[in-house]
């Protein structure tokens, strides 16, 4: 789409069939949600009656952070919209622009000329196969990416996952948001979602799933009578589950090489981590965007394509680099860092702080309005926190 607009003629192909449905948190951060509306996007998500979420209610262990981020450029809420929904939006947004868009279509292979990707092979549906020739091949084709192990992406900093995922949607609750870490490795989260449905999901510890799997209805239920007992019996007495469950056991958290002669990766293609802070949907906004930037430096002849293309994996690794990490320490679904719990216990004293904090896992609060030494100093005085119980240091 960002492409198209800038008068490049644009080819995306797709496995699916839109509108489509994939697994998927679907939370968009205000982080995301920003460049929605710079898009000229936000509006149709809105009219698709999703709902505005104005109140975040989050757990971690006992140390709980009801509140909301402060607006961001008018962003006072977030959304959760449906893949069916979402997915449409976009790939619509992309054919207004001007790209053609083949639906149906695997891709089985690379071309290659003089060592450099120069378009791509496959087939629409059963048809005969076809090849496509491009200045640039962009995989958009998650952690299963055939990009990826065509071209060899190397894989770096990667961190094992930690659990896996069981989520569905259900009628007849009116929660709201909630994000919820018990005490027994196990969390669950709720998402008002479009159709007056609620998306309700849990994780588990990778050593639970085969328990897990042996009766998932009553695992499910399980984690929300051991996280919340009262929301359990909500669940329990009120709630009428619609679909079936989708379940994902994710990958390694990881980042892969983004770029290389005639190809780039973006989205979960070229950097993955666990689905627990739901980033996935945001961050893929945002390393789009960086992506089109620079490969639009590149085609323009603004700079060499390659240092236009190193520029954006470099970016895109600096500037994940902290939710890569908070993500990775709190999927863990154990006792947190005690760092984590000075600060987040803290937080969770004042209102102020407690927005603070829920700004910085929104996206919109930078990491140095919380955890620079001056800003610990305000945060442990504000929330009259001894002297002795003080900690600076994330390593101790």
């Amino acid at each position: 789409m960002l492409l198209a607009r800038q008068g490049y003629r644009v080819l995306v192909v797709d496995r699916d069939s839109f509108p489509s449905d994939t697994v998927s948190t679907h939370y968009i951060h205000q982080a995301g949600l920003l460049r929605l509306q710079d898009w000229g996007l936000l509006d149709e998500v809105i009219a698709a009656k999703t709902p505005a979420l104005r109140k975040m209610h989050y757990s971690y262990r006992g140390i709980d952070l009801n509140g909301f981020a402060d607006p961001v450029d008018g962003i006072d809420a977030v959304y959760c919209p449906r893949r069916i929904v979402l997915d449409e939006i976009l790939v619509n947004a992309a054919r207004r622009a001007g790209a053609e868009v083949i639906e149906g279509f695997t891709v089985s292979d690379l071309i290659y000329s003089d060592g450099r990707v120069t378009g791509i092979r496959g087939r629409e549906g059963d048809g005969p196969e076809q090849e496509f020739r491009a200045s640039l091949v962009v995989g958009a084709d998650g952690f299963h990416s055939t990009v990826a192990k065509k071209v060899g992406a190397e894989l770096y900093n990667v961190r094992p996952a930690a659990g896996f995922i069981y989520y569905s949607y259900y009628s007849g609750l009116d929660w709201g948001l909630h994000h919820k870490t018990g005490f027994n490795e196990q969390w669950f989260g709720a998402w008002p979602t479009n159709d007056g449905l609620t998306m309700l999901a849990v994780i588990c510890t990778r050593r639970q799933l085969k328990e897990f799997r042996q009766n998932v209805e009553a695992r499910f239920q399980g984690v929300f009578d051991d996280v919340s007992p009262d929301m359990g019996v909500q669940l329990r007495e009120q709630g009428k589950r619609e679909e079936d469950f989708k379940p994902m056991r994710y990958p390694d958290n990881y980042y892969r090489r983004a770029h290389g002669p005639g190809w780039a990766l973006v989205g979960d293609a070229g950097y993955h981590k666990d689905p627990y802070t739901g980033w996935g949907i945001t961050d893929a906004f945002l390393h789009g965007e960086l992506l089109a930037d620079r490969i639009h430096q590149g085609l323009s002849g603004e700079r060499p394509m390659e240092d236009a293309l190193a520029e954006y994996n470099k970016v895109r690794d600096e500037e994940s680099a902290g939710v890569y990490d908070f993500t990775t320490t709190l999927g863990e679904l154990t006792e947190l860092p005690p760092f984590f719990e000075a600060t987040m216990s803290a937080m969770s004293a004042t209102q102020e702080w407690t927005n603070k904090m829920l700004g910085l896992i929104a996206g919109v609060v930078e990491d140095h309005e919380i955890y620079s030494p001056e800003a610990l100093e305000r945060l442990y005085d504000d929330a009259g926190v001894p002297q002795e119980k003080r900690i600076y240091d994330p390593a101790g």
